[in-house]
């Protein structure tokens, strides 16, 4: 392996746990806080009627999805981690592809989906539940936290980027399993 590929890799590597450490530390520090002067009290009202900050356990995924199901629990447990892995091998793949800087802005969106995804399994794992706490109320919108934000806007910036940035042979290169060009 070359001293230019071993340099990249070890950048990208680092890049990657210094991103991904960031955002899953601010996850983690605004669901202390939740935590810390939500739980079991009264809710927030940030503007009333419309936004309010409130303490709920999510055993479900997304939009609690599946909450409170029998082995639910168990199969995120597992199915999470494969999934983050599977993020992980497109971002670090994408590295290495012939035009690399073309795939920049998905390679960050696909890290902020990873962050989101690894901040609600630190939490599944810790305490088998989700902290959520952000409620808009205007729309009866599910509560959800800084991670669930992480993946859903990170999920329509992809969608946006698929349908109009990207071209589809670029798409079938960066999706490809054969060895990146």
């Amino acid at each position: 392996m070359s001293n230019n590929k071993v340099k990249t890799i070890a950048k990208t590597v680092l890049f990657i746990l210094i991103f991904v450490f960031i955002t899953i530390a601010f996850d983690q520090w605004t669901k202390a806080l939740a935590v810390t002067n939500l739980k079991g009290k009264s809710d927030i009202l940030l503007i009333p009627g419309v936004l309010q900050l409130t303490y709920l356990e999510n055993t479900g995924a997304a939009f609690s999805f599946a909450a409170n199901q029998n082995g639910f629990q168990t199969v995120m447990t597992f199915v999470t981690p494969i999934v983050m892995a599977l993020i992980l091998f497109f971002v670090i793949r994408s590295t290495f592809l012939t035009n690399k800087d073309r795939y920049k802005a998905m390679r960050i969106d696909l890290l902020f989906i990873l962050a989101g995804a690894l901040g609600n399994y630190i939490d599944r794992v810790l305490n088998h539940y989700v902290v959520d706490f952000i409620y808009f109320s205007l729309i009866h919108f599910p509560v959800f936290n800084v991670a669930d934000i992480y993946v859903t806007l990170s999920v329509i910036v992809l969608f946006i980027l698929f349908i109009f940035y990207y071209k589809e042979d670029e798409l079938s290169t960066f999706f490809s399993f054969r060895k990146a060009a």
